[in-house]
């Protein structure tokens, strides 16, 4: 099989290629479809560099090998761009300059000039530039979550790049002669360049489309684990993580509690300024509750407007002094609604693992007991769960809140700031 018939057979391979991807494409979402679309331009860029190869022999030459080449350089550059939209890069109008540079080369020495050894050089840096771009930017850990899709499709780019070079040098090693055609023969090195060639658009195309459905799975597992109006980790998650930090304690006996907040009269807000504002105070609390936390607490918003906060790796004592800060940084913070302050406070209910505890279900119930009797005690307020009362601090009723006596106010619960955010369980999520 010579050069010319593999260049025939790969034409119709990877129109094929373009034609299932055009289809699929429509199907994919919006934040997909840009991509998309790019890698298809670039697929039938190539293909019609293919088809020029496979059937220009009637053609001038210098006109055939100008067409042929000018495709697949700006075919390449088109899919190093559709690979950045995919990873939500920025586009550049100069990326194109290398494809421009090619073009003109080509031109210049098949026509002008006549020199297979330029033409091959500067042809082949410049595919070979383009590839380690790509390679770049599919391997860069930076730029998104990695995935096998991602390192086959870089992978592929990088073995036709130090193909590149390879076959450059050794054409200018072998000096041949300056009538000599690289698209046509029997020449083994022909033919491995016309199946190479070919790689890209027909199973590179296979690895973008797993990348989609890639980023498509992940986006899925997210909304199924994320809260969709506050951005937070919802019930589901939070159960993973508590049934997590309730083994962890187990193992190593170190201490994590459970803090229940509620917003106070929050039907009195959606009834007097409507569910839209409803919506931005159930922001407002998660973000100021959010900033108070460090690196290894989690919050969640497990419905309604209610909010549960796992405290992991808790020094004795701390937990109080959290939850106490958190309901204080609502209290303060300022709330308004179409130029009209409103006042956004908070109660909550405060459980710590303890052995009598038989899972993490067991804490949040306590926390959630707790936060009833925050409610039924004037609102406003942190009530820790009776089975976590120091005996120093106990009330009547065997009952710990911040209220007892001796009285003490939101600025005495205080611990050292640390600058700490919230953190989410698939990464920082800022509202």
């Amino acid at each position: 099989m010579d050069a010319q018939t593999i260049f025939t057979t790969a034409s119709v391979m990877v129109l094929a290629n373009g034609a299932i991807l055009t289809a699929m494409g429509r199907e994919l979402p919006a934040s997909l479809r840009a991509a998309a679309i790019h890698w298809c331009l670039g697929t039938l860029l190539i293909a019609f560099g293919c088809i020029v190869f496979a059937f220009g022999g009637p053609m001038p030459r210098p006109l055939m090998l100008s067409a042929a080449n000018a495709a697949f350089a700006f075919g390449l550059t088109v899919y190093w761009i559709a690979i950045r939209l995919f990873l939500r890069l920025e586009i550049k109008a100069r990326f194109f300059l290398p494809a421009v540079v090619a073009s003109g080369a080509v031109v210049w020495f098949s026509a002008v000039m006549p020199s297979f050894s330029v033409r091959m050089l500067v042809v082949s840096v410049v595919w070979a530039g383009l590839m380690l771009m790509c390679v770049r930017d599919l391997v860069d850990p930076s730029r998104g979550n990695s995935s096998l899709a991602r390192s086959i499709l870089g992978a592929m780019f990088a073995v036709v790049g130090l193909y590149s070079v390879a076959r450059c040098g050794f054409y200018l090693f072998a000096a041949p002669p300056e009538d000599f055609a690289v698209e046509a023969g029997g020449h083994w090195l022909n033919v491995l360049s016309a199946l190479l060639m070919t790689l890209l658009p027909v199973v590179g195309t296979t690895a973008f489309l797993l990348m989609c459905s890639d980023r498509l799975r992940r986006g899925l597992e997210r909304a199924a684990a994320t809260d969709y109006l506050t951005g937070l980790p919802n019930r589901r998650s939070l159960a993973k993580a508590g049934a997590g930090a309730f083994l962890d304690a187990r193992a190593g006996g170190v201490e994590f509690a459970v803090a229940v907040f509620d917003v106070d009269k929050f039907k009195a807000i959606n009834d007097g300024y409507g569910h839209d504002a409803g919506d931005r105070a159930l922001i407002h609390v998660a973000n100021r509750l959010s900033g108070q936390l460090r690196p290894t607490d989690i919050i969640a918003r497990t419905g309604g407007e209610e909010f549960v906060v796992l405290l992991r790796e808790l020094v004795p004592g701390d937990a109080l002094a959290m939850a106490e800060r958190m309901r204080a940084a609502v209290e303060r913070s300022d709330f308004s609604v179409d130029g009209r302050e409103v006042r956004l406070t908070i109660s909550a209910g405060l459980a710590v693992s303890n052995a009598g505890d038989a899972d993490y279900d067991s804490v949040l119930r306590r926390a959630d007991d707790a936060l009833y009797r925050a409610k039924e005690n004037g609102r406003n307020r942190v009530e820790i769960a009776r089975d976590d009362a120091s005996p120093s601090g106990e009330a009547a009723g065997g009952r710990l809140t911040i209220n007892d006596p001796p009285a003490i106010s939101g600025e005495d619960w205080s611990l050292p700031d640390e600058g700490p955010q919230a953190r989410p369980l698939d990464g920082q999520i800022s509202r």
